[in-house]
């Protein structure tokens, strides 16, 4: 069978990762994967997407500045990318129409559950930021049925936005929002959802957050810790991880997503660490 055509489209893309996320896959699944990255004009966006599949594209991953467009852009929407607001995920079903998918949240959930062993049931959990990157994963996370989600933000009213929007899917989990310097005890997970650690920042969070017990989650990646995780390990946090496992696991969703073959993790997160 030859290649299947896939890409990651973005603005710029050139520091893409996926490319080699999914050329591992397809060589450690043996499925028939060609996968590209294409650096989408601005106002160029929609044209791409429909040039992509015309010429026999299968899927395509999205980011950013992209991202909402994607929702915007399909026809029909999964039960995860309709909350989310946003699609990191587009493929055609069988009638041709435009579907889109968000597996940012299924990413996180997996790198934290499977590959650091973090229990998030029962669990009380600090979110800093309000963004489209924590709408994305939020869900996922309440479906794990931690005791309490706290979403703390800069402007509170954003994170109240995002309470009002998950209400229903909190079920027995106690969702609330509140200023960064709001949080003054110890949670058991901490999730970074700014982009603060990009630019060497911080959020303006109490070290009074971080206990023996707290594990820290940067969803930003680094060679390096990440400005936010070295912070949390200078006031005792127990454990800290970034978001490299993530980006594979999204990715690995994807691919099942479009393949139906769920590839290991595991030996691409400890091949991008090498490289």
């Amino acid at each position: 069978m030859p290649d299947q055509l896939y890409a990651v489209v973005g603005h710029p893309i050139s520091h893409s990762k996926s490319p080699r996320i999914h050329s591992l896959f397809a060589r450690n699944t043996g499925e028939p994967v060609e996968y590209t990255a294409i650096q989408a004009p601005l106002e160029g966006f929609e044209s791409t997407v429909r040039e992509f599949f015309e010429r026999g594209g299968q899927g395509l991953n999205v980011t950013v500045p992209f991202k909402e467009q994607a929702w915007k852009l399909a026809e029909q929407r999964t039960a995860r990318a309709q909350k989310a607001g946003a699609a990191n995920t587009l493929y055609q079903d069988q009638d041709g129409a435009l579907v889109a998918d968000n597996t940012d949240g299924a990413g996180l959930v997996r790198d934290l559950r499977d590959n650091h062993r973090v229990t998030l049931a029962g669990a009380r959990v600090l979110i800093l930021g309000a963004g489209g990157a924590v709408r994305g994963v939020l869900g996922p996370i309440l479906a794990q049925k931690p005791a309490a989600v706290t979403i703390a933000n800069r402007t509170v009213a954003r994170a109240e936005t995002l309470v009002q929007l998950f209400s229903e899917d909190a079920g027995d989990t106690r969702l609330d929002a509140c200023g960064f310097e709001q949080p003054d005890a110890p949670y058991d997970v901490i999730i970074n959802g700014t982009s603060a650690s990009l630019q060497g920042d911080l959020p303006p969070v109490s070290e009074k957050v971080i206990g023996v017990d707290t594990v820290v989650y940067d969803m930003m990646y680094s060679l390096q810790t990440t400005t936010f995780n070295q912070w949390a390990l200078d006031h005792g946090a127990r454990h800290v991880f970034d978001g490299l496992g993530m980006l594979v696991e999204q990715a690995a969703e994807s691919f099942r997503v479009w393949r139906g073959v769920m590839p290991e993790t595991a030996p691409v997160i400890e091949q991008l660490r090498t490289d």
